[in-house]
Parts: C-alpha cells; sequence; structure tokens
C-alpha cells in the first residue's frame, strides 16, 4: 500500500493553482480599491493580477498562466531579496499599501513561488500529472518495432 495515491500531485496542483489564482484576485482587488501608486506600471499591475488570477482560477491557458505566475512572483520575489538586502524599509504593496517588507513577506512570498513552480511543472506533464491516464505500454517482438514500446489497445 502506498502512502500517496496517484492522483496527489494532480489534486495537489489543482488546490494550489486555485489557492495561487485566488491570491491574485485577491491582490488585486486590495490594490484596486484604493489608487496608491502613480505610475503606469502600477496602475497596470492589479488589472494583469486579476485576469492571472481568474486564468489560474478557471483553469483558463493553464501553460501560459502558470508560466506568466511564476515569472511574476519570481520578480516580486527578487525585488523583495534585493530590498532586505540592501537594508531599505520599504512598503511591499503585495496587497496594497501599509504592509512593511519583512522577513515574513519573504518567506510568504518565497512558499508562493515555490508553489507557482509546483504548479507550472504540473502543468507541462503529460496527461495532466497523474499516472491513472497513461496508456500502458509493452513491447512488440516485430523486427521493424524490436525496441519500440507500443501502447495496449
Amino acid at each position: 500500500m502506498t502512502f500517496l495515491s496517484n492522483k496527489t500531485p494532480a489534486a495537489a496542483a489543482l488546490t494550489l493553482r486555485i489557492v495561487l489564482g485566488g491570491i491574485f484576485v485577491y491582490a488585486a482587488w486590495m490594490k484596486l480599491q484604493e489608487p496608491w501608486a502613480v505610475e503606469l506600471a502600477a496602475r497596470a499591475l492589479p488589472w494583469f493580477e486579476l485576469l492571472l488570477g481568474v486564468w489560474l482560477l478557471a483553469g483558463i491557458w493553464r501553460r501560459v498562466s502558470t508560466v506568466a505566475a511564476t515569472l511574476l512572483l519570481a520578480v516580486f520575489f527578487g525585488l523583495m531579496v534585493r530590498a532586505i538586502v540592501k537594508g531599505m524599509q520599504i512598503d511591499c504593496g503585495c496587497f496594497g499599501p501599509g504592509e512593511r517588507l519583512s522577513w515574513i513577506t519573504l518567506l510568504r512570498d518565497g512558499a508562493l513561488l515555490a508553489s507557482s513552480l509546483f504548479v507550472t511543472a504540473m502543468a507541462f506533464r503529460p496527461w495532466g500529472g497523474t499516472r491513472a491516464q497513461r496508456p500502458v505500454l509493452e513491447k512488440t517482438s516485430t523486427p521493424e518495432s524490436s525496441d519500440r514500446a507500443q501502447p495496449v489497445r
């Protein structure tokens, strides 16, 4: 008896994808409640996060949305690490204004990045990441395909 079933990675990926989508939607909503930035990028970012969150929640364009989420989180995480290393006392801005950058926010965003990397890896696995859906392969003994595995029908 195995502890983890064949569907565990796929279920974890689905759960994490929904959590990440919800977090992106929440972060966008919080930022859009009170316009706090004046630059174009800062005004456009919440709308992109909202769109990305909806894509992740709905499972639309899974590969594109998970890669975009991972890249965005990697940029955020890199900027946060840089700010902490330089000793900068700034607002994180992760969920709107007023959240100071700290080791807690760094840990949280690191966990989000790790989750996003896992969800992205699962999005690129064939057959949706579950072994139960993989075709069974067996070797054939014909001369022209002696070393190739063929699907069992």
